[in-house]
């Protein structure tokens, strides 16, 4: 089968989404062959109708596997944190010096923002010169040496997410539970980890205002990452009030700096 359309019809009647589906989708979404109306449909028919436990695995695993997964021979556990963000959120750019500084290592595939809220990438693209696209080589050597790297998915990982991810901002499905896993465990996944930690973030200043969506989407996200074989808890953590006390990608930033220095008296992140 070639033609994505009787798998959106699928979608959209309730009758769910399977491998074989998951896997045209993705790989249409990646090389072009899925237009634009109809990664829109796809994603709509997503957000109204769902695709199930099972279909959330396909989904993730397809999009994962649409382009390149690495692989890591390092001297220790291969780590990764998410959060699904928030107003104020830096703890990314904390932990993972942090984690790396106890001989962690965490090759951190970040996006940007959806929605209202900026994303770690947008934040780390306030410091002039700061390359978040890496080749793969460097984003290697910058892990092994280092300890840890922010970076954007490159061309070759996860393509099939780096167009969805937009496709949803533009089409009104940036809430989908569905397409949040997939989206998040696709390119997290490809990063070969070992195992993953997600916060996920319920209030005003979140994505997920309601508790109970935000304990949906944790769920979801520990069933599909477990079910792809990679161990995953997760943390619901209250968005009510930024995290930082200043809110601004180049602000926050900085007080991740100060933070990272011992410059704050009690640190908000």
């Amino acid at each position: 089968m070639t033609d994505p359309r009787p798998v959106i019809s699928a979608i959209r009647d309730g009758r769910g989404l399977d491998g074989p589906g998951a896997a045209l989708i993705a790989q249409g979404l990646a090389d072009g062959s899925v237009s634009d109306a109809q990664a829109g449909a796809f994603a709509m028919a997503v957000l109204t109708k769902g695709v199930g436990p099972a279909g959330r695995v396909a989904l993730t695993r397809a999009m994962r596997d649409s382009g390149h997964v690495l692989h890591w021979d390092l001297s220790g556990p291969v780590v990764d944190k998410h959060s699904t963000g928030g107003i104020g959120d830096t703890v990314s750019l904390v932990l993972a010096p942090l984690l790396a500084a106890r001989g962690v290592f965490v090759p951190m595939i970040s996006g940007r923002g959806l929605g209202h809220t900026g994303g770690t990438l947008d934040k780390l693209e306030a410091i002039p010169g700061y390359l978040c696209d890496q080749p793969e080589d460097d984003f290697r050597r910058i892990v092994r040496t280092v300890g840890c790297a922010i970076v954007a998915a490159t061309g070759d990982v996860a393509p099939a997410d780096r167009r969805l991810y937009a496709i949803r901002d533009e089409s009104g499905t940036v809430e989908s539970i569905d397409l949040i896993t997939a989206s998040i465990l696709s390119k997290k996944l490809a990063a070969g980890l070992d195992a993953l930690v997600l916060d996920v973030k319920a209030g005003s200043g979140a994505i997920l205002k309601k508790a109970d969506s935000a304990g949906r989407l944790a769920q979801a996200l520990v069933e599909t990452a477990n079910g792809a074989g990679c161990r995953t808890t997760a943390f619901i953590t209250d968005m009510d009030q930024p995290l930082a006390r200043s809110a601004g990608n180049a602000l926050e930033i900085h007080e991740a700096i100060r933070a990272l220095r011992g410059e704050l008296g009690r640190c908000a992140t």
